[in-house]
């Protein structure tokens, strides 16, 4: 069985990165009174939660006739990661869920492990109220595009020193 750790509801969930752009390491990270818990996860993944956490939310909007959920009402301190000393591990897969009795949100991330490893993946279910969830979407866009700027011919990032785009026929571009 595998082993699972449930915030419910948590007091904060929020993605942030320790680091410099082009060094910085992601996380998500969630709360429940003191405990803590410290994720880390790819900027790709932290882009498409908060995608898939908007898509759900205009979909629960709809299907339940719900009034929208304000991120306004979330304080912008909710949203400041802290500083982990250690993450519990890796996440290699993110779902989204919904408890329609609650009216609450569920993030769940399940471990990466190797793929002879012969444990079963650790989980984290982070449950929080539409709000919060529309809260952390707006702030991980705002995280994730505060890294190094994305050349507009190929798509990867520019770095301080410059940028050789393929798509610039050798052509210096930056």
């Amino acid at each position: 069985m595998a082993e699972t750790y449930e915030l419910n509801p948590a007091s904060r969930i929020t993605v942030g990165t320790i680091g410099q752009p082009g060094q910085r390491t992601f996380f998500l990270q969630g709360a429940e009174g003191l405990d803590v818990i410290s994720l880390v996860i790819e900027k790709e993944q932290a882009q498409a939660l908060a995608v898939a956490l908007d898509q759900l939310l205009d979909e629960l909007e709809n299907r339940y006739d719900l009034p929208p959920a304000r991120a306004e009402t979330i304080s912008g301190t909710d949203l400041v990661l802290e500083t982990p000393s250690e993450a519990l591990f890796r996440v290699g897969q993110l779902g989204l869920g919904y408890d329609e009795t609650t009216d609450q949100v569920m993030v769940a991330a399940q471990e990466l492990l190797p793929e002879d490893e012969p444990l079963e993946p650790r989980i984290v279910r982070m449950w929080g109220t539409r709000a919060q969830m529309a809260a952390l979407s707006r702030h991980a866009i705002d995280v994730v595009k505060g890294g190094r700027p994305i050349c507009s011919l190929c798509g990867k990032p520019i770095d301080p020193e410059g940028h050789f785009c393929p798509r610039s026929n050798g052509h210096a571009h930056d």
